[in-house]
Protein backbone atom coordinates (compact mmCIF):
# COMPACT_ATOMS: atom_id res chain seq x y z
CA UNK A 1 0.00 0.00 0.00
CA UNK A 2 1.35 3.39 -0.96
CA UNK A 3 1.32 6.44 1.31
CA UNK A 4 0.83 10.04 0.21
CA UNK A 5 3.23 11.27 2.89
CA UNK A 6 6.21 9.59 1.21
CA UNK A 7 7.90 12.84 0.17
CA UNK A 8 11.33 12.95 1.82
CA UNK A 9 14.17 12.34 -0.62
CA UNK A 10 16.92 9.92 0.33
CA UNK A 11 20.56 10.66 -0.49
CA UNK A 12 22.00 8.86 -3.50
CA UNK A 13 23.94 5.83 -2.29
CA UNK A 14 26.91 4.26 -3.99
CA UNK A 15 26.98 0.53 -4.61
CA UNK A 16 29.39 0.10 -1.71
CA UNK A 17 27.08 1.99 0.64
CA UNK A 18 24.20 -0.35 -0.20
CA UNK A 19 26.37 -3.47 0.02
CA UNK A 20 27.19 -2.83 3.68
CA UNK A 21 23.89 -1.26 4.76
CA UNK A 22 21.37 -3.06 6.96
CA UNK A 23 18.65 -5.06 5.22
CA UNK A 24 14.89 -5.15 5.70
CA UNK A 25 15.57 -8.58 7.13
CA UNK A 26 15.62 -9.90 10.69
CA UNK A 27 16.85 -13.10 12.32
CA UNK A 28 14.98 -14.67 15.23
CA UNK A 29 16.86 -17.30 17.22
CA UNK A 30 15.19 -20.44 18.52
CA UNK A 31 16.84 -23.04 20.73
CA UNK A 32 17.80 -25.20 17.74
CA UNK A 33 17.01 -23.12 14.67
CA UNK A 34 17.00 -19.76 12.95
CA UNK A 35 14.02 -17.95 11.45
CA UNK A 36 14.59 -15.13 9.00
CA UNK A 37 11.89 -12.47 8.63
CA UNK A 38 12.14 -10.76 5.26
CA UNK A 39 10.19 -7.61 4.47
CA UNK A 40 8.95 -7.95 0.92
CA UNK A 41 8.02 -5.61 -1.90
CA UNK A 42 5.43 -7.63 -3.79
CA UNK A 43 6.08 -5.94 -7.15
CA UNK A 44 9.54 -4.90 -8.31
CA UNK A 45 11.23 -3.87 -11.54
CA UNK A 46 13.72 -5.95 -13.47
CA UNK A 47 16.28 -3.24 -12.66
CA UNK A 48 15.79 -3.90 -8.91
CA UNK A 49 17.61 -7.21 -9.30
CA UNK A 50 19.69 -8.75 -7.99
CA UNK A 51 18.22 -8.39 -4.51
CA UNK A 52 20.50 -7.45 -1.58
CA UNK A 53 23.05 -10.19 -0.89
CA UNK A 54 21.75 -10.77 2.66
CA UNK A 55 18.46 -12.03 1.22
CA UNK A 56 20.15 -14.75 -0.81
CA UNK A 57 22.26 -15.74 2.20
CA UNK A 58 19.11 -16.14 4.30
CA UNK A 59 17.48 -18.12 1.50
CA UNK A 60 20.49 -20.47 1.29
CA UNK A 61 20.38 -21.08 5.07
CA UNK A 62 16.64 -21.78 5.13
CA UNK A 63 15.20 -25.25 4.72
CA UNK A 64 11.66 -23.98 4.08
CA UNK A 65 10.10 -20.78 2.74
CA UNK A 66 6.91 -19.39 4.26
CA UNK A 67 5.03 -16.55 2.58
CA UNK A 68 1.78 -14.73 3.27
CA UNK A 69 0.13 -17.25 0.97
CA UNK A 70 1.56 -20.44 -0.50
CA UNK A 71 2.79 -19.26 -3.90
CA UNK A 72 3.44 -22.83 -4.95
CA UNK A 73 -0.25 -23.77 -4.79
CA UNK A 74 -1.74 -20.73 -6.54
CA UNK A 75 -4.62 -21.70 -8.84
CA UNK A 76 -5.65 -18.97 -11.33
CA UNK A 77 -9.13 -20.45 -11.70
CA UNK A 78 -9.69 -20.54 -7.93
CA UNK A 79 -8.33 -17.00 -7.63
CA UNK A 80 -10.74 -15.69 -10.27
CA UNK A 81 -13.62 -17.45 -8.52
CA UNK A 82 -12.72 -15.66 -5.30
CA UNK A 83 -12.46 -12.33 -7.10
CA UNK A 84 -15.91 -12.83 -8.59
CA UNK A 85 -17.33 -13.74 -5.18
CA UNK A 86 -15.63 -11.15 -2.97
CA UNK A 87 -14.25 -8.44 -5.23
CA UNK A 88 -17.22 -7.84 -7.49
CA UNK A 89 -20.51 -6.24 -6.43
CA UNK A 90 -23.25 -8.83 -6.17
CA UNK A 91 -26.85 -8.29 -7.30
CA UNK A 92 -26.15 -5.89 -10.14
CA UNK A 93 -24.93 -2.90 -8.12
CA UNK A 94 -22.24 -0.49 -9.30
CA UNK A 95 -19.14 1.17 -7.88
CA UNK A 96 -20.65 4.64 -8.27
CA UNK A 97 -23.52 3.62 -5.99
CA UNK A 98 -21.15 2.28 -3.33
CA UNK A 99 -19.04 5.44 -3.46
CA UNK A 100 -21.99 7.84 -3.45
CA UNK A 101 -22.40 10.81 -5.87
CA UNK A 102 -19.94 13.20 -4.19
CA UNK A 103 -17.08 10.73 -3.65
CA UNK A 104 -17.57 9.06 -7.02
CA UNK A 105 -17.32 12.43 -8.77
CA UNK A 106 -14.09 13.05 -6.88
CA UNK A 107 -12.78 9.60 -7.79
CA UNK A 108 -13.74 10.08 -11.43
CA UNK A 109 -11.88 13.40 -11.61
CA UNK A 110 -8.75 11.88 -10.04
CA UNK A 111 -8.95 8.89 -12.38
CA UNK A 112 -9.11 11.14 -15.45
CA UNK A 113 -6.01 13.02 -14.29
CA UNK A 114 -3.97 9.81 -14.23
CA UNK A 115 -5.61 8.23 -17.30
CA UNK A 116 -7.40 5.43 -15.45
CA UNK A 117 -10.75 4.47 -17.06
CA UNK A 118 -12.83 4.15 -13.90
CA UNK A 119 -15.75 2.85 -15.96
CA UNK A 120 -13.92 -0.47 -16.42
CA UNK A 121 -14.27 -0.97 -12.64
CA UNK A 122 -17.99 -0.30 -12.57
CA UNK A 123 -18.79 -3.69 -11.07
CA UNK A 124 -15.87 -3.78 -8.59
CA UNK A 125 -16.19 -3.22 -4.87
CA UNK A 126 -14.16 -0.19 -3.75
CA UNK A 127 -11.40 -2.25 -2.09
CA UNK A 128 -10.87 -4.32 -5.24
CA UNK A 129 -11.01 -1.23 -7.44
CA UNK A 130 -8.28 0.32 -5.25
CA UNK A 131 -5.99 -2.69 -5.66
CA UNK A 132 -6.64 -2.81 -9.40
CA UNK A 133 -5.81 0.90 -9.80
CA UNK A 134 -2.62 0.53 -7.80
CA UNK A 135 -1.47 -2.50 -9.80
CA UNK A 136 -2.24 -0.80 -13.13
CA UNK A 137 -0.26 2.28 -12.13
CA UNK A 138 2.69 0.21 -10.93
CA UNK A 139 2.81 -1.95 -14.04
CA UNK A 140 2.84 1.18 -16.22
CA UNK A 141 6.19 2.14 -14.72
CA UNK A 142 7.74 -1.31 -14.93
CA UNK A 143 6.75 -2.92 -11.62
CA UNK A 144 5.55 -6.47 -11.99
CA UNK A 145 4.81 -9.36 -9.61
CA UNK A 146 7.08 -11.61 -11.67
CA UNK A 147 10.02 -9.51 -10.39
CA UNK A 148 8.63 -9.30 -6.85
CA UNK A 149 10.43 -10.91 -3.93
CA UNK A 150 7.92 -13.76 -3.57
CA UNK A 151 7.88 -14.81 -7.21
CA UNK A 152 11.65 -14.52 -7.48
CA UNK A 153 12.38 -16.68 -4.45
CA UNK A 154 9.54 -19.10 -5.20
CA UNK A 155 11.16 -19.91 -8.53
CA UNK A 156 14.47 -20.60 -6.77
CA UNK A 157 12.77 -22.75 -4.16
CA UNK A 158 10.99 -24.85 -6.76
CA UNK A 159 14.26 -25.38 -8.64
CA UNK A 160 16.06 -26.28 -5.39
CA UNK A 161 13.29 -28.53 -4.09
CA UNK A 162 12.60 -26.40 -1.02
CA UNK A 163 9.15 -26.54 0.51
CA UNK A 164 6.94 -23.45 0.28
CA UNK A 165 4.18 -22.82 2.83
CA UNK A 166 1.72 -20.01 3.58
CA UNK A 167 0.66 -18.13 6.71
CA UNK A 168 -2.76 -17.40 5.24
CA UNK A 169 -4.99 -18.45 2.36
CA UNK A 170 -6.10 -16.31 -0.55
CA UNK A 171 -9.63 -16.40 0.82
CA UNK A 172 -8.50 -15.15 4.20
CA UNK A 173 -6.67 -12.22 2.61
CA UNK A 174 -9.59 -11.23 0.40
CA UNK A 175 -12.08 -11.61 3.26
CA UNK A 176 -10.03 -9.16 5.34
CA UNK A 177 -10.37 -6.54 2.59
CA UNK A 178 -13.97 -7.43 1.80
CA UNK A 179 -14.78 -7.12 5.50
CA UNK A 180 -13.67 -3.49 5.71
CA UNK A 181 -16.42 -0.97 6.29
CA UNK A 182 -17.63 0.94 3.26
CA UNK A 183 -16.00 4.09 4.65
CA UNK A 184 -12.59 2.40 4.82
CA UNK A 185 -12.97 0.93 1.33
CA UNK A 186 -13.85 4.34 -0.09
CA UNK A 187 -10.76 5.87 1.57
CA UNK A 188 -8.60 3.11 0.10
CA UNK A 189 -9.77 3.83 -3.44
CA UNK A 190 -9.46 7.60 -3.12
CA UNK A 191 -5.95 7.23 -1.70
CA UNK A 192 -4.84 4.98 -4.57
CA UNK A 193 -6.15 7.49 -7.11
CA UNK A 194 -4.73 10.53 -5.32
CA UNK A 195 -1.22 9.08 -5.25
CA UNK A 196 -1.27 8.01 -8.88
CA UNK A 197 0.35 11.15 -10.27
CA UNK A 198 3.42 10.83 -8.04
CA UNK A 199 3.62 7.06 -7.84
CA UNK A 200 6.96 6.75 -9.66
CA UNK A 201 8.85 9.07 -7.30
CA UNK A 202 7.09 7.58 -4.29
CA UNK A 203 8.15 4.08 -5.31
CA UNK A 204 11.73 5.13 -6.07
CA UNK A 205 12.08 6.49 -2.54
CA UNK A 206 10.44 3.47 -0.96
CA UNK A 207 12.60 0.97 -2.85
CA UNK A 208 15.82 2.71 -1.77
CA UNK A 209 14.66 2.72 1.86
CA UNK A 210 13.72 -0.94 1.59
CA UNK A 211 17.04 -1.98 0.05
CA UNK A 212 19.08 -0.34 2.83
CA UNK A 213 16.80 -1.38 5.68
CA UNK A 214 15.91 2.20 6.61
CA UNK A 215 13.15 1.19 9.01
CA UNK A 216 12.82 4.69 10.48
CA UNK A 217 11.96 6.08 7.05
CA UNK A 218 9.54 3.27 6.27
CA UNK A 219 7.84 3.62 9.64
CA UNK A 220 7.44 7.37 9.44
CA UNK A 221 6.39 7.78 5.83
CA UNK A 222 4.54 4.52 5.14
CA UNK A 223 3.30 3.08 8.39
CA UNK A 224 2.70 6.56 9.80
CA UNK A 225 0.02 7.43 7.28
CA UNK A 226 -1.65 4.04 7.51
CA UNK A 227 -2.00 4.51 11.29
CA UNK A 228 -4.16 7.55 10.59
CA UNK A 229 -6.74 5.19 9.07
CA UNK A 230 -7.20 3.08 12.16
CA UNK A 231 -9.54 0.48 10.71
CA UNK A 232 -7.20 -0.25 7.82
CA UNK A 233 -4.18 -0.34 10.13
CA UNK A 234 -5.78 -2.77 12.58
CA UNK A 235 -7.24 -5.07 9.93
CA UNK A 236 -4.31 -5.14 7.51
CA UNK A 237 -1.39 -4.94 9.94
CA UNK A 238 -2.05 -5.37 13.67
CA UNK A 239 -4.47 -8.31 13.65
CA UNK A 240 -2.46 -10.26 11.10
CA UNK A 241 0.85 -9.63 12.88
CA UNK A 242 -0.57 -10.99 16.13
CA UNK A 243 -1.83 -14.12 14.37
CA UNK A 244 1.51 -14.65 12.61
CA UNK A 245 3.53 -14.31 15.81
CA UNK A 246 1.63 -17.26 17.28
CA UNK A 247 2.57 -19.36 14.24
CA UNK A 248 6.20 -18.21 14.33
CA UNK A 249 6.50 -19.12 18.01
CA UNK A 250 5.68 -22.71 17.16
CA UNK A 251 8.32 -22.72 14.41
CA UNK A 252 10.94 -21.42 16.86
CA UNK A 253 10.59 -24.70 18.73
CA UNK A 254 11.62 -26.75 15.71
CA UNK A 255 15.02 -27.69 14.28
CA UNK A 256 14.59 -26.56 10.67
CA UNK A 257 15.52 -23.06 9.56
CA UNK A 258 12.82 -20.93 7.94
CA UNK A 259 12.70 -17.86 5.72
CA UNK A 260 9.40 -16.04 6.27
CA UNK A 261 8.52 -13.44 3.64
CA UNK A 262 5.79 -10.88 4.34
CA UNK A 263 5.09 -7.30 3.29
CA UNK A 264 7.73 -4.96 4.73
CA UNK A 265 5.19 -2.95 6.74
CA UNK A 266 4.51 -6.02 8.89
CA UNK A 267 8.06 -5.97 10.26
CA UNK A 268 8.49 -2.39 11.39
CA UNK A 269 7.26 -0.28 14.28
CA UNK A 270 5.93 -1.07 17.73
CA UNK A 271 3.47 -3.68 16.45
CA UNK A 272 5.87 -5.17 13.89
CA UNK A 273 6.54 -8.90 14.11
CA UNK A 274 10.17 -8.46 15.30
CA UNK A 275 9.05 -6.20 18.16
CA UNK A 276 6.23 -8.55 19.15
CA UNK A 277 8.65 -11.50 19.24
CA UNK A 278 11.13 -9.53 21.36
CA UNK A 279 8.34 -8.77 23.82
CA UNK A 280 7.84 -12.52 24.18
CA UNK A 281 11.52 -12.93 25.08
CA UNK A 282 13.02 -14.01 21.76
CA UNK A 283 16.28 -12.61 20.45
CA UNK A 284 15.57 -10.84 17.17
CA UNK A 285 18.18 -8.77 15.33
CA UNK A 286 18.10 -6.81 12.09
CA UNK A 287 20.57 -8.35 9.65
CA UNK A 288 23.36 -5.85 9.12
CA UNK A 289 21.96 -3.55 11.77
CA UNK A 290 22.88 -3.01 15.45
CA UNK A 291 22.45 -6.08 17.68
Amino acid sequence: MLAAALVVLLPVLSHADIEFAPSTLWQASGVHNRIYLLGSVHLLRESDHPLPAAIYQAYDDADTLIMEIDMDDMDPVATQTLVNELGMIQGGGELKEMMGPRLYARAEKQAQQINIPLAMLASAEPWFAALTVENLLLMRIGFNPIYGVEMHLSERARADGKEILGLETERQQMEILDGLTLKAQRELLLQALAEGASIESLMDEMIVAWRIGDTSFLEEYLLGQLKEQRELFDALVVDRNLAWVDQIEELLGERENYLIIVGALHLIGEVGVPTLLREKGYRVTQVGGPN
